[in-house]
């Protein structure tokens, strides 16, 4: 299954931000299981970075960076994604729809989000960590 991570799930792992931190750690975990691709865009590494590089400086931070894009996959943010987000009169939010048409060019299944609102426009499910894994992960209490 492919699925996409938002920004905040990146931020909340980089800065071990609790409590969320739990299950978006178990989330970004799923780069290691073969049934899942997970993807992120280079907005969402670029904003993850901003946050980390703020809380730890830049050397943690660029190390960080280095260990999470060894095992995501990157989604482009062309200029298509830019023209269909222009296009589409239901997004109110630039950064969010070129994250949401970055994940369906990519052909994600699920976009994983802590701020579902944000998505409302999405024909694609968007679920939280914890809805993700209740959902989609065998064995998650």
């Amino acid at each position: 299954m492919r699925i996409f991570l938002d920004a905040n799930i990146l931020v909340t792992v980089l800065c071990n931000e609790y409590p969320q931190f739990t299950y978006c750690s178990r989330v970004l975990s799923l780069c290691d299981n073969q049934k899942f691709d997970v993807y992120t865009s280079p907005i969402c590494l670029a904003i993850a970075f901003y946050f980390t590089e703020k809380k730890n400086g830049t050397d943690l931070a660029l190390k960080k960076m280095k260990l999470l894009c060894d095992k995501l996959k990157v989604a482009a943010v062309d200029e298509a994604a830019v023209k269909k987000t222009t296009a589409n009169r239901l997004i109110h939010d630039f950064e969010d729809g070129l994250q949401y048409y970055a994940a369906v060019d990519a052909r994600c299944k699920c976009i994983i989000t802590q701020d579902k609102d944000d998505f409302y426009f999405s024909l694609i499910e968007v679920l939280n960590p914890e809805e993700f894994l209740l959902k989609h992960v065998k064995g998650v209490k």
